[in-house]
């Protein structure tokens, strides 16, 4: 908490987004001054905070002051945090968790209850529909799996007990597109919420709540980190949805997420954009590159004329993002081959950091799924999902030509 009369000079803590681009807000949004006037974000690494008297902790735990009480759900680190991403998104909150996954988590048990229903994109990340079909299921809460771009399907999935859509859009791995507004409308009209997981774009390259979605999704383990440092993650929406609702799991069950991580975080969130920019410039040189090489059978980057839903990406996004799918001829045996001589990728299922990353989808992040999700999943034995980092484009280029050669002989 501030001192009384402290100096807060370029205090941007109660700034109005709209004023303002997202670069700015990127670096100046949510920032309240200490008394010691620093310049970089504070890092308060506590558990507890310290009342002046029995009569304010008691104002505290009776929500009639407010202020800070316990780590878990009241530190300032993470508080400027949630109010820059949330001010970049362009929302009234943003609730900080432990992770991407307890993000998702912590939406869906806030929201709902047992005997709901969830309409699904069946292009998202494998934890997520295992979390979908073996955790919230155990709560009798059931998901129906729909393709992203069917809106027939998505129209006919929805039944009286359906309170939620969920989406990824870029889908993982595949890149796939929905129009965040055509499921809006459907999700609005049938008295539904629109939920979007956006890890791939970031709200520097595309922001949901434009296009009238209800509450956005983000694993800040991603590019908001940048670097692979932290595990993280994000809700975000209005005061009235994430109120006691999800703020109440956070506050009770605790996938919360740690000051450290939160100020790390901070720091890369001031050079989103740029970051953003330089994958996506990277990736778009990689997905060009690799459609022309012998052995590659498909391509998959919205980036890409061929793309299906490259004419939507862009009127939706500003940039075509950082992610790469291809399928190499020769299955499994041929893609493992080619990750396995790689020298700069570094071969993790992690994405979004400043070194390139490489990975297997089927045999990965997606290997729970029974062999007919992967199938209608389009997650087939041969892709293979690259993350474009910062390298010299030549460099990743070079490494990938003398992998493929090797894989294809």
């Amino acid at each position: 908490m501030l001192a009384e009369g402290a100096d807060l000079g370029g205090d941007m803590a109660k700034i109005d987004p709209g004023k303002y681009g997202v670069n700015t807000l990127a670096v100046r949004a949510g920032q309240q001054r200490t008394e010691q006037g620093e310049n970089s974000e504070p890092l308060f690494l506590t558990s507890s905070f310290v009342f002046k008297d029995a009569a304010q902790a008691a104002a505290r735990f009776a929500d009639e002051e407010p202020g800070n009480i316990y780590s878990r759900f009241t530190n300032p680190t993470v508080r400027i945090f949630e109010e820059r991403l949330a001010a970049m998104e362009g929302t009234e909150r943003c609730i900080a968790t432990s992770s991407g996954m307890s993000a998702i988590l912590s939406t869906c048990l806030g929201l709902l209850k047992a005997g709901d229903h969830v309409v699904s994109s069946r292009s998202i990340f494998g934890t997520t529909v295992n979390l979908f079909n073996n955790v919230l299921s155990r709560f009798g809460i059931e998901t129906s799996f729909v393709p992203i771009d069917d809106y027939a399907a998505w129209d006919a999935a929805v039944t009286n007990k359906t309170r939620l859509l969920f989406l990824e859009t870029p889908s993982n791995p595949l890149t796939e597109i929905a129009d965040i507004q055509r499921l809006a409308d459907i999700a609005h009209q049938r008295g539904c919420l629109l939920v979007v997981d956006n890890c791939f774009c970031t709200p520097a390259l595309q922001q949901p709540f434009q296009f009238g979605a209800d509450i956005v999704i983000h694993s800040a383990t991603k590019y908001l980190d940048g670097q692979g440092r932290c595990i993280g993650g994000g809700v975000l929406g209005s005061e009235e949805l994430l109120g006691e609702g999800i703020f109440g799991i956070l506050k009770n069950g605790g996938p919360s997420m740690s000051p450290f991580n939160a100020w790390v975080f901070l720091k890369g969130l001031e050079t989103l954009s740029l970051r953003m920019q330089a994958h996506s410039r990277n990736a778009a040189e990689l997905a060009g590159w690799l459609r022309a090489q012998r052995g590659i059978e498909r391509v998959y980057y919205p980036g890409l004329a061929g793309h299906p839903q490259h004419e939507l990406a862009k009127r939706q996004q500003k940039d075509f993002g950082g992610i790469v799918s291809f399928v190499v001829a020769g299955g499994k045996k041929t893609a493992w081959r080619l990750i396995d001589h790689t020298e700069l990728f570094s071969i993790t299922a992690n994405l979004g950091d400043s070194k390139s990353t490489i990975t297997h989808p089927a045999t990965t992040t997606h290997f729970r799924l029974t062999d007919e999700e992967q199938r209608q999943a389009g997650i087939s034995p041969g892709l293979v999902r690259l993350s474009a980092g910062h390298e010299d484009i030549s460099d990743l280029k070079n490494d990938l030509r003398s992998a493929l050669l090797i894989a294809l002989n």
